[in-house]
């Protein structure tokens, strides 16, 4: 069976602290998915994402529109549309909005399945 998700009808949160606005566009109630969770993130300027250092979980986080840095280990990373970087159990980054462009990001975060 095939879901069709229409992601501009997908509720948008504004996060209180900087982070952008997010949507959960893939997850257990839109479309049945058991081992992963996949939201739409926007950045403005001054905005940044912290990615948390989840135990166990597997991040994927993809620049789909702007250009952007990522921190990661104490090094700052110029990264522009289509620029992807994969977060290990327990690792972290800061992706920041760079340039004129919002940065649009997609992240799945997936539970490492033993």
């Amino acid at each position: 069976m095939t879901t069709f998700i229409d992601t501009k009808q997908c509720q948008r949160v504004k996060m209180d602290d900087g982070q952008g606005e997010f949507a959960e566009i893939v997850n257990r109630e839109l479309c049945g998915a058991e081992n992963v969770t996949g939201m739409l993130r926007w950045l403005a300027e001054t905005e940044s994402l912290d990615a948390q250092p989840l135990e166990n979980t597997h991040q994927l986080i993809y620049l789909m529109e702007g250009a952007g840095v990522i921190a990661l280990e104490g090094k700052d990373y110029d990264v522009p549309k289509g620029a992807g970087i994969y977060l290990g159990p327990n690792e972290t980054a800061r992706i920041t909005q760079a340039g004129t462009e919002p940065l649009k990001l997609l992240h799945l975060v997936v539970p490492k399945i033993s």
